[in-house]
């Protein structure tokens, strides 16, 4: 029966992933597309409020969008899985610094998510994208 199921490991990343994924490009989404769309106003407005968030967190404001922008290309890169393990660092350092600087102060119960995407990522950054990857089609896993 372990034959069987480790023959299905591949199957399992590439669940993973699209989870993974698709987390990280929802919550990414409000913080590189502005309310409204990019028509009128300032285009970059969901950039710098997020940047200005994580400035009064204390750490740099550049951070905001370098975080803005993993969760967002992060999370397409990991649907298409395209350079799944790079996207997989980063969105692993991403929900590292949202544990220890933002879910910590509620506890495991408000740092359970981020941990558990922490986990995934990782996953595929040690394992690989899994079956359906561009990586795979690409040679680049």
């Amino acid at each position: 029966m372990s034959n069987s199921l480790n023959n299905l490991q591949p199957w399992g990343a590439f669940f993973l992933r699209l989870i993974v994924g698709a987390a990280m490009v929802y919550h990414g989404y409000s913080k590189v597309i502005p309310a409204g769309g990019f028509h009128g106003g300032n285009a970059f407005a969901a950039l710098e409020h997020h940047s200005r968030f994580v400035a009064s967190l204390g750490l740099p404001y550049w951070m905001g969008m370098v975080s803005a922008l993993t969760e967002f290309v992060g999370g397409l890169l990991m649907l298409l899985g395209l350079f799944t393990r790079f996207a997989a660092l980063m969105i692993s350092i991403n929900m590292l610094v949202a544990v220890v600087m933002v879910t910590r102060h509620h506890g495991y119960a408000g740092s359970e998510y981020a941990l558990a995407l922490l986990g995934i990522a990782l996953m595929l950054l040690f394992f690989g994208p899994g079956v359906c990857a561009l990586d795979q089609k690409l040679g680049f896993a």
